[in-house]
């Protein structure tokens, strides 16, 4: 399986879009000199064997430019929750009639819970052609569920975010599973029972990572490298990660001062794979 993280940044991206902190101020001088590296990070969204995708962020459009992504050929999104850095609904009218020819699939099916479902008819509605509407399968999904579709399996269960909505998954195919926990503070009790009782080890585990090196205060609705530390020790006794599980983590925000020493001390110190822009990953 081919996982790629075409973004890695928190809901306002690196540098922040409306911000002017030193940070930030400083990333776009380096930037405009050609020297930001990898350090430059938009709305999250992972694709998986070119044809999942966890997330459509605004930023969509810029990753197929940036990564040579064909967004028709998305068979299938998996919505984590209806905030906007993770589902900008909007785009959808553009899949198909005068706006889109040849596309590489025809039909695309989104997962997301209630509150995604509603998301997407309110920020259609106005807009939505009548030869459109019939190519996108919208599918209402909650908490502990198989959703099974073709050759892949998605296991659903709650974060601890802002509300109950988000739902992270656990996703396979042919063998290979990925796990992703993002957006989410630390795991609830129950999510990790269901993880457990699945008896299924991930290959892969994406971290929401959105505080990095800062301390993760409890009830935070993301995870800092401390509670990535914790979240490892959970899975790995409860047999849902090992040695050979790759530990991924992303979602970094302009706040934490994501910068490439930051991260790459924390590869050092924890032995975590640190996600950039376009990073493409094999299990």
């Amino acid at each position: 399986m081919k996982v790629q993280y075409l973004g890695t940044g928190a809901a306002e991206g690196v540098p922040a879009v409306f911000c002017n902190c030193e940070y930030c101020r400083g990333l776009r001088v380096r930037m405009a000199a050609g020297r930001a590296g990898r350090e430059v990070r938009s709305r999250s969204q992972v694709i998986l064997d070119g044809e999942l995708s966890v997330d459509f962020p605004p930023d969509a459009y810029s990753h197929s430019l940036a990564h040579g992504v064909d967004l028709s050929a998305i068979k299938y999104l998996l919505v984590t929750h209806s905030h906007m850095d993770h589902f900008y609904a909007h785009d959808f009218i553009l899949r198909g009639y005068k706006y889109a020819h040849e596309m590489t699939e025809a039909q695309l099916t989104i997962f997301g819970n209630a509150e995604v479902c509603s998301v997407f008819r309110e920020d259609t509605r106005r807009e939505m052609k009548d030869s459109v509407a019939p190519n996108i399968d919208l599918r209402t999904v909650g908490a502990y569920q198989e959703l099974a579709f073709e050759d892949w399996r998605a296991y659903t269960f709650p974060a601890q975010h802002s509300s109950k909505e988000p739902l992270l998954y656990l996703i396979e195919r042919g063998g290979k599973r990925v796990l992703h926990l993002t957006d989410t503070g630390k795991l609830p009790d129950e999510s990790m029972d269901f993880l457990k009782a699945l008896k299924k080890r991930a290959d892969l585990v994406t971290f929401d990572c959105t505080f990095l090196w800062d301390k993760t205060e409890p009830g935070a609705r993301h995870m800092g490298l401390d509670e990535v530390s914790y979240t490892v020790g959970r899975l790995e006794r409860a047999g849902i990660a090992d040695e050979r599980t790759k530990k991924v983590i992303t979602h970094f925000s302009h706040n934490s001062t994501p910068t490439a020493e930051a991260v790459a001390r924390a590869e050092r110190e924890f032995g975590f794979i640190a996600a950039y822009d376009g990073m493409m990953l094999e299990i």
